[in-house]
């Protein structure tokens, strides 16, 4: 910088304000000499009073005077670009579409919360090592074969408790009939009126697949058991049978089986006017041969599948 070569990619003004920079850090140096000296190496006192003094004044003079050159020189240096290319990256920055041109400083932002995500998901990992709850394998005087498996009770309900809580959904609506049977687990048949049939498969409380058939259909093998295995002939209960399934996705509480058996139904219910609703959107019976067969999971409103929102 003194012989006055300056470095790729940098101005005259930044050079001359790093000079600054290098002049004010040497005045300083002397003024904490001058500080650390004191008044040694003088003959008298007086003299090594007036010496002192002027030689530190003359050291914040000095200081003073870099100082404001570096002021002066600062305000000359324009302002450094937030958005510094890293590499082909910064490419992102030069989209001739305005739109597209701040995705460069979005793209950084993200790369510094991930380096701060996994700075504090590196401190949660070691202070969870050092509170470990698990227990030793070795425990003294218990054999490993003697020692009881631990069962996931809380999925598992009480063929007594199914039956009550099958009970209480079938007494909710007087236009619905519910079928339990259990041959290899638990099976219900629900005929919502005259308009159609579902077999619900359930594990317990926790409801599987779920067949949608016309009032009409056979829902029988010709063993006399259900068919969960055949879908009905008819387009428009295929789509409801689609939706059931869906259905299930939002409201899942493993805590609660017997809450989500009871919205399914109540959903399912929705649809003893499946021929006789229209939709909320349109207000049309039919659209492309369809009635509105999607219901709104909280509002059981009707919609056909191009109108829901």
């Amino acid at each position: 910088m003194a012989d006055g070569v300056l470095s790729p990619g940098v101005n005259l003004e930044a050079s001359q304000a790093i000079a600054a920079i290098q002049a004010l850090r040497s005045s300083m140096k002397r003024v904490l000499d001058c500080l650390k000296d004191g008044m040694r190496n003088k003959e008298t006192l007086e003299g090594c009073e007036k010496g002192f003094v002027a030689a530190f004044q003359e050291s914040l003079h000095s200081v003073s005077r870099d100082l404001g050159e570096l002021e002066c020189l600062s305000s000359l240096v324009g302002e450094l670009s937030k958005n510094r290319p890293l590499h082909s990256s910064g490419l992102l920055s030069l989209e001739p579409v305005q739109d597209k041109r701040s995705l460069y400083s979005e793209l950084l932002q993200a790369y510094k919360r991930a380096n701060k995500l996994q700075y504090h998901a590196g401190l949660a990992a070691g202070l969870l090592s050092q509170q470990s709850l698990r227990r030793s394998a070795n425990q003294v005087g218990v054999s490993a074969k003697r020692r009881p498996k631990a069962q996931a009770t809380t999925l598992i309900s009480p063929p007594q408790y199914v039956d009550d809580v099958i009970s209480r959904i079938d007494r909710m609506f007087p236009e619905r009939t519910i079928q339990l049977s259990r041959p290899n687990g638990t099976m219900l048949l629900v005929t919502l009126g005259k308009v159609l049939k579902a077999i619900v498969v359930m594990r317990s409380l926790f409801i599987d697949p779920t067949i949608v058939k016309g009032y009409n259909e056979n829902v029988y093998t010709e063993d006399g058991k259900l068919d969960i295995w055949s879908k009905s002939n008819y387009q428009v209960f295929q789509k409801v049978m689609d939706h059931a399934t869906t259905a299930l996705l939002p409201c899942q509480l493993p805590w609660m089986p017997d809450v989500v058996v009871r919205s399914f139904m109540t959903w399912l219910r929705s649809y003893i006017k499946l021929f006789q609703a229209p939709c909320q959107r349109c207000r049309k019976f039919l659209q492309d041969g369809l009635p509105p067969v999607w219901r709104h999971f909280q509002t059981l409103e009707a919609f056909h599948g191009t109108c829901r929102q």
